[in-house]
């Protein structure tokens, strides 16, 4: 699966920002969908991911309560929307999509499939 992803900027401390991981040449129908980020002279991180097929969620004890994790049927999509953003959260942000079954991932080396990365930064 070739993944597009979009929906970087500039934002300021507590700005709201939306990334979208679009898929094609296939469905997400059987993947797991994962977003991870890097800063720099940091190693990549997991931050946020869906099993497709059932809808279960999980996140990064640094982003809960504040970014939200969405699949869009119709476009064949993944949203993070991301609330209350911190300078920290600055970082390149990555989807990526492997096939596990029904389980989830927060490894980045357990993904096969991944889109260019989108930067976004927070400033103070």
């Amino acid at each position: 699966v070739q993944l597009q992803a979009s929906g970087g900027g500039l934002v300021q401390a507590g700005d709201s920002l939306r990334l979208s991981c679009a898929a094609s040449g296939r469905t997400f129908s059987s993947y797991t969908v994962g977003w991870f980020r890097q800063a720099p002279g940091k190693e990549r991180e997991f931050v946020s991911g869906i099993i497709w097929s059932d809808s279960r969620t999980y996140y990064a004890d640094s982003v809960k309560g504040r970014f939200t994790i969405s699949r869009d049927f119709a476009k064949n999509t993944v949203n993070l929307q991301m609330n209350k953003l911190k300078p920290e959260d600055t970082a390149v942000y990555y989807c990526a999509a492997e096939r596990f079954g029904r389980r989830i991932s927060t490894a980045y080396t357990d993904f096969n499939s991944w889109g260019q990365g989108t930067q976004f930064t927070v400033s103070s």
